[in-house]
């Protein structure tokens, strides 16, 4: 059986938070909780950028003519 995906991707889970932390508080700077939300945040957008990457490179030459809108 295979996992289920969550309902909404944790990139915007993370968003939502910091958002939230942001609005509550007036100092951001020292914040630890709020620094370890934007390094998960970080480590989310490095993943997905470094998959499209992959699958673009593993398409190879047909994969620029089928896939210029998600550039």
């Amino acid at each position: 059986m295979a996992k289920k995906r969550a309902a909404e991707p944790d990139e915007v889970k993370l968003k939502k938070k910091i958002g939230a932390k942001l609005t509550n508080q007036g100092n951001a700077e020292g914040d630890a909780a709020l620094r370890s939300l934007r390094k998960r945040l970080k480590r989310e957008q490095r993943k997905r950028r470094a998959l499209v990457q992959r699958k673009k490179r593993a398409a190879g030459s047909k994969g620029t003519a089928a896939t210029p809108a998600s550039a």
